[in-house]
């Protein structure tokens, strides 16, 4: 996640899901951002519109709860994406790459959510908003057994549905571009995310929910997305507001997500990511830059 748009979430979201699903893993993908960029990835528009017209998107079940208050299962939503699958599979890969995913409406969901976080006495205020904030957790944690890795995509804002997904998270990653608007509102964002964490541990405590357990979301890292070199490494300004993420103390990646707008915008078409496209010169040394990012990550998870 990222308050600023444009930083590479979706793009970094796909291919690290689809790196680690290469090496064998099961991975859920959840795209939570209106724009529905990382659903369009691996889905046609025509399966999109399917999935619309049989009401299996994440927006659906949202709707279901604010329409009719009912506690539905993730469980219909998912699907498995064939291009991306059957390419694993002729490979010989036993991985597999699962999606929930997302709908251009759901930016309606996330007013509508509000509107339930009210309440006639401060407990069903305290009630209400352990309901909404928890509702994405609760229904993971039913699925989440048949996942080695569950990796949501955010929209780009601190709303109630990716307060949703922090409440889920055990990690989360920062996308920033190395320029100033990109990493002007990291500190606002860990910040909100400290906050949020705070007051849910809170609430859950004064309501003495006896199935809600207190949460404690860990930042692993800015990684630079966007990045241009020259001489093997990042140009002179971009490695200057690289220097001020390291001086301000805060964790980042090594390796980072080089500049290929060519490259990365066709992708989605193909439904491939470009860490498992083809193998030329220049696609061969991105996908190793991925590969490497992917390294660090579970590196970070397991430490």
């Amino acid at each position: 996640m990222n308050y600023k748009g444009g930083v590479g979430k979706t793009t970094l979201s796909a291919n690290i899901a689809a790196a680690i699903a290469d090496r064998g893993k099961k991975v859920l993908l959840i795209d939570l951002d209106p724009q529905a960029n990382l659903t369009l990835s691996f889905v046609t528009i025509e399966e999109w519109k399917s999935l619309d017209r049989h009401e299996r998107t994440i927006k659906h079940w949202y709707d279901r709860y604010l329409d009719y208050n009912l506690d539905t299962s993730l469980k219909d939503l998912i699907i498995t994406p064939a291009r991306i699958n059957e390419k694993m599979t002729r490979q010989g890969n036993r991985g597999r790459l699962d999606m929930i995913c997302s709908h251009l409406e759901l930016v309606e969901i996330d007013m509508e959510l509000s509107s339930k976080l009210g309440g006639n006495t401060d407990r069903a205020i305290r009630n209400n908003y352990v309901q909404v904030l928890s509702r994405l957790r609760m229904k993971l944690g039913e699925i989440k057994k048949a996942y080695d890795v569950i990796m949501i995509d955010c929209p780009p804002n601190f709303n109630l549905l990716t307060q949703n997904a922090i409440v889920s998270s055990d990690y989360y990653i920062i996308p920033a571009k190395t320029d100033y608007l990109s990493t002007l509102g990291i500190d606002t964002l860990l910040k909100h995310v400290d906050s949020l964490t705070k007051k849910y541990n809170r609430t859950i405590q004064a309501v003495n929910y006896q199935n809600i357990t207190a949460i404690s979301p860990k930042m692993l890292g800015i990684v630079f997305t966007m990045v241009s070199y020259w001489k093997g490494l990042p140009i002179s300004a971009q490695r200057e507001y690289i220097s001020q993420i390291q001086r301000r103390g805060l964790p980042f990646f090594k390796s980072y997500l080089r500049e290929n707008k060519s490259l990365f915008a066709s992708a989605p078409e193909t439904g491939i990511p470009v860490v498992l496209s083809g193998a030329s010169a220049q696609q061969h040394s991105i996908k190793r830059e991925i590969q490497n990012l992917v390294d660090e990550v579970l590196i970070a998870i397991k430490s």
